[in-house]
């Protein structure tokens, strides 16, 4: 060693020590952070004592509730996001205080490649997640030139780490096709008892101008270029040809918003929500549409279905798993613009058909639990602890990973 500095490690029978590398973290609304959330909050409860490193958010006051906090930088195009400034020797100074179990590094900007420098060089075991199809999102902002300098990018990031998490297995299978090492499927939770059918809000729906009967369709999330908005537009023009009554309705915020109020002041722009009030909106609409072709996941999705709305989504992340199509949901091929228009336009003209897919959407995902992730999630961890450091109650773990 190259001071006198004590190495803290847990004794047998403590908890387990996770710090947790991260970008984003709530109050910011994404998906992301919604995730990150919930597997804290579920692996807590199964005994890992967490710590996260993240950049300092606006809103944070003195008390950081145990967070590691870095000074951070604007990331462009996304408003209230920072990338965390890479603090290697604070991370070793903490890291040889109190050291780590496990690091898991959840986002690959210059914070995350700094923890992996120095867990790397301790003899740390070091998991990743890949949340984000950042190379996809390049052409969406005038750099398609980077996509392969970032592609090589997450793939030396991620390959050394001991395991890359990815939301679904058609990331995984073209992860490992890509060259990518070690990767195994981590899926998304959704919490039912939150997102309902039972929050449908008349009174919601009368603010936006709609009689009990007139169709609300609705998209939820960032308003952003990658997300494949004008597709939204396109559709919902069909639409209202179909419904002349119809009403669009936007819930989010992002770099496109303001583009959008303008062009669009008819439509109904709510804002970016969360909690009890977003489970409001999604449950007050109808037809959820999802264009969105650059996902890993798309946990709005599944909120939307547990909503007991009808969605229209491309045949890949959340939609290829959960949505049966003819039973609870439509499906179109990747990419396929004019199809995805047609489909949404023969389901709000067949309003049986719709209230029939919106009973069973909720349906297909009411046992898709946070709790049963998080216990995936907790057996990915305790795999990496080498078994001297491994309590005598979780040596064992019952969820082996399967990579």
């Amino acid at each position: 060693m190259d001071d006198q500095t004590t190495i803290v490690r847990p004794a047998i029978g403590q908890a387990r020590r996770l710090v947790l590398v991260t970008e984003t973290w709530p109050p910011e609304i994404n998906g992301v952070a919604m995730t990150l959330s919930r597997l804290v909050q579920g692996i807590s409860d199964l005994g890992w004592q967490v710590r996260l490193v993240r950049p300092r958010q606006k809103s944070d006051g003195e008390d950081s509730a145990g967070h590691m906090l870095v000074p951070g930088l604007p990331i462009p195009g996304y408003s209230g996001l920072r990338f965390g400034m890479p603090m290697v020797e604070k991370l070793r100074q903490a890291w040889k205080k109190e050291r780590p179990d496990v690091v898991h590094i959840a986002t690959e900007g210059p914070l995350g490649w700094a923890a992996l420098k120095v867990a790397r060089n301790m003899g740390i075991p070091v998991t990743s997640s890949f949340h984000t199809n950042f190379h996809r999102y390049c052409k969406h902002y005038g750099m398609s030139w980077l996509r392969g300098v970032v592609t090589r990018h997450l793939r030396q990031f991620h390959n050394q780490s001991a395991l890359t998490m990815v939301p679904n297995d058609t990331l995984r299978q073209m992860l490992l096709q890509e060259n990518y090492r070690n990767v195994a499927v981590l899926g998304r939770g959704v919490d039912s008892s939150l997102f309902s059918p039972a929050r449908r809000s008349p009174a919601l729906r009368a603010e936006w101008g709609l009689a009990p009967d007139d169709l609300a369709v609705i998209y939820v999330g960032r308003l952003a270029a990658e997300k494949n908005l004008a597709l939204v537009i396109k559709a919902f023009d069909a639409i209202q040809k179909v419904n002349p009554t119809a009403r669009m309705v936007w819930v989010g915020s992002g770099p496109e918003a303001r583009k959008l109020m303008r062009r669009y002041p008819q439509h109904i722009f709510c804002g970016a929500k969360s909690g009890e009030e977003l489970a409001e909106h999604y449950a007050s609409g109808d037809v959820f549409l999802f264009p969105s072709m650059t996902e890993t996941f798309g946990n709005v999705l599944t909120e939307a279905m547990a909503s007991g709305l009808a969605v229209v989504a491309y045949d890949y992340a959340a939609a290829e798993i959960f949505i049966q199509p003819g039973v609870n949901g439509v499906r179109v091929p990747f990419g396929d613009s004019a199809g995805f228009i047609q489909a949404a336009t023969a389901l709000v003209a067949d309003p049986a058909l719709m209230r029939q897919y919106g009973g069973a959407a909720a349906s297909a995902v009411a046992q898709c639990s946070w709790q049963s992730v998080c216990r995936l999630f907790d057996g990915y961890l305790q795999a990496q602890i080498p078994a001297q450091n491994v309590p005598e109650d979780v040596a064992s773990p019952s969820l082996t990973p399967q990579l």
